[in-house]
C-alpha cells in the first residue's frame, strides 16, 4: 500500500492495483505453428528441424529446443531428406524451391493470414501492380512476403519510408499491404503519407494487420491511461510485443516495458507505482504472464481485474500431414 492524504489530514492507504488486459497471449496462427512442431515431433520423432524461430518467442524456442527440435537459418543447413518446418512468418518461394531440391519433407505452419497477404502480392503483381509493402526492414515476414514478388514490391519502413520511394508516373498502378503484426496506429500514419505522395494509391481489398494484433492494441489501449506502469510480457524480436509497449505509452501509460520473464522486471519500476498494466505479445504462452502476476502479488498487487475488450473464436486447422486420419464410415 502507498500512502496518500485525504482532504482533512488524515493519512489513507492507495491499494496497489493489477490491470489484466484481454484478449492476450497466443492467437490461432501461433498456436497453429507450436503444435504443429509438437506433433511433428510425436509423429515422426526427433530430430525436427524448424527454419528459423517458428515464432518469436524465447521461452517456447528453447522449450521445443530441448525437445530435439533444431533450429536453423536456412534450408541449407538440414540434412537432406529431414523434416523441416516453415516458421509462422512466412517464406518466399526460393525457400521453398531450395527445401525441394534437398528432398526435405517440409511441413509449413505459416499463419494462413501472413498466408493471405502472400497470395494478395502474387495478383497484384499478375495484374501490374507495384506493391508498397509498409513493414520493417529484415523482419521474416516482410522478406516471405516481398520475396512473392521481388521485382515490383517496395518496402516502406516508418514514415521516413515514404520518402525513400521511386517517383511513380501517375499511371503506374500502386497497391499497399503491410506486414500483420505492425501498430494499427502507425501503419494508419504511413499510408495516409503514402497517399499524401501518391494520390492514386489503392487500397487492398482487407485489412492486413491480423485480428490478434488488433485486438491486443485494442486492450491495452483500454487499460493504459490508468496505468503508472505497463509490463508487455514478450522478446525483443517479437514485432507485435514491441508495438504494445509504444502502443501503451502513447495511450496514456506512465512507463511501459518488456520482459521475456518476471525475473527481468526491475523493482525500481514499481517505487510509487499503484496501478500495473499487464499483458503479453501474440507468441506468449499465458505460463509466463501467471509468473509476472505472482511476482507483483508476493509485492503487494493482490487485486487484479481482467479488463476483457472483445473474444477470439478464430481456430485454424493443422497443415494436412498432421491432422488425424479420418475413419471410414
Amino acid at each position: 500500500m502507498s500512502a496518500t492524504f485525504d482532504t482533512v489530514g488524515a493519512m489513507t492507504e492507495t491499494a496497489k492495483k493489477v490491470l489484466l488486459a484481454a484478449p492476450r497471449g497466443y492467437c490461432a496462427g501461433v498456436d497453429r505453428a507450436v503444435e504443429t512442431v509438437e506433433k511433428a515431433l510425436e509423429k515422426y520423432g526427433a530430430p525436427i528441424y524448424v527454419r528459423k524461430q517458428i515464432v518469436h518467442n524465447r521461452f517456447v524456442v528453447e522449450s521445443l529446443a530441448e525437445r530435439g527440435v533444431i533450429f536453423v537459418e536456412e534450408a541449407s543447413e538440414a540434412p537432406e531428406g529431414a523434416h523441416l518446418v516453415f516458421s509462422a512468418h512466412g517464406i518466399a518461394p526460393s525457400v521453398r524451391k531450395e527445401a525441394q531440391e534437398r528432398k526435405q519433407l517440409t511441413l509449413d505452419a505459416t499463419c494462413p493470414l501472413v498466408t493471405k497477404v502472400h497470395k494478395e502480392a502474387q495478383r497484384f503483381e499478375r495484374d501490374g501492380y507495384q506493391i508498397l509493402l509498409v513493414g520493417h526492414e529484415g523482419h521474416e515476414e516482410v522478406e516471405g512476403t516481398a520475396g512473392e514478388a521481388p521485382d515490383v514490391t517496395h518496402l516502406v519502413d516508418g514514415l521516413e519510408g515514404v520518402d525513400k520511394l521511386p517517383d511513380f508516373l501517375h499511371e503506374e498502378k500502386l497497391i499497399w499491404l503491410s506486414q500483420t503484426t505492425l501498430s494499427v496506429d502507425e501503419t494508419i500514419q504511413i499510408v495516409n503519407k503514402l497517399r499524401e505522395r501518391f494520390p492514386h494509391l489503392e487500397n487492398p481489398p482487407s485489412d492486413d494487420i491480423c485480428y490478434a494484433t488488433q485486438n491486443r492494441q485494442e486492450s491495452v489501449k483500454a487499460i493504459a491511461p490508468k496505468c503508472d506502469l505497463m509490463i508487455v510480457v514478450g522478446s525483443e524480436n517479437s514485432s507485435n510485443s514491441k508495438r504494445l509497449v509504444e502502443v501503451a505509452l502513447e495511450a496514456g501509460s506512465k512507463t511501459s516495458h518488456l520482459v521475456d520473464f518476471a525475473s527481468e522486471i526491475d523493482e525500481a519500476w514499481l517505487e510509487g507505482v499503484n496501478t500495473v498494466g499487464v499483458t503479453c505479445g501474440a507468441s506468449v504462452p499465458e505460463l509466463l504472464v501467471r509468473e509476472v502476476l505472482e511476482f507483483l502479488d508476493e509485492r503487494g498487487y493482490n487485486d487484479v481485474e481482467q479488463v476483457t475488450t472483445s473474444t477470439e473464436t478464430i481456430t485454424f486447422s493443422l497443415p494436412r500431414e498432421l491432422r488425424p486420419a479420418r475413419t471410414a464410415r
